[in-house]
């Protein structure tokens, strides 16, 4: 991928996205302007409704922008097509979710080799990748487990393991603690916390809850498909 390496990582300008046609058509997003430099770490807020997951699938080249435009690392998505920006999706972007979405009677390592194995590579380095990858979220010596066999926390850490095992450049994370008691949800943002610090890895969580958004450098709030944007904390 062409980029421009001065380009803020995620850049929206006069986005809106409208479903539907005529007196049903509904307006998600009302002409919405935010930008993610590299490196940080930003929660994104707001109630249902808000238009918030609508910008994260446009975010994640899941959907595409009705009007204005969403350019990644400086590349205008809205002109590529459907394969590029699948492509997009597999080299440069990693996934954490509320659920987990893990394979249950797979083992750790086999869940988190997937996006590899989607990539083509030898089964000797998705191995080599996934223990890697496990380790660096306190998960080594778990690997031949299940993830029936796992706790929830540890369940989550094995969906981080299998969101950064391809090195992306930004990790979109949806309620990654939505399913986890306090303590587990603090323990699983610490991690979160050290991947941004150490990797680099630029980080976009929704959340609901404030201590949680407190983890990161700053809160994005969008508000009935417009965005209203509040000051945070230095990086540090």
């Amino acid at each position: 991928m062409s980029s421009d390496v001065s380009a803020p990582l995620i850049e929206f300008s006069h986005v809106t996205k409208t479903y539907g046609e005529g007196q049903a058509a509904f307006q998600a997003l009302k002409g919405i302007d935010f930008t993610v430099k590299r490196g940080e770490f930003v929660a994104v807020m707001g109630p249902s409704g808000s238009g918030k997951s609508t910008a994260m699938n446009i975010v994640g080249c899941l959907d595409t922008v009705t009007t204005g435009s969403y350019r990644f690392y400086g590349v205008p998505v809205e002109t590529l097509d459907r394969d590029q920006r699948a492509m997009l999706r597999r080299k440069y972007l990693g996934f954490v979710f509320q659920g987990f979405n893990l394979l249950r009677r797979t083992s750790a390592q086999e869940n988190v080799e997937l996006p590899l194995l989607y990539r083509g590579e030898s089964a000797a380095s998705r191995a080599t990748a996934a223990k890697e990858a496990l380790a660096d979220v306190g998960l080594a010596g778990w690997e031949h487990h299940t993830s029936a066999e796992l706790s929830g926390g540890q369940q989550q850490r094995v969906a981080i393991a299998r969101a950064i095992v391809t090195k992306p450049m930004l990790l979109l994370a949806d309620e990654p603690t939505g399913n986890l008691d306090t303590q587990r949800s603090h323990e699983i943002m610490d991690l979160l916390t050290r991947l941004n610090r150490e990797r680099g890895i630029t980080i976009v969580m929704v959340t609901h809850e404030p201590d949680v958004a407190a983890f990161a450098h700053r809160t994005i709030r969008f508000i009935d498909g417009k965005v209203a944007e509040t000051p945070g904390k230095e990086a540090v």
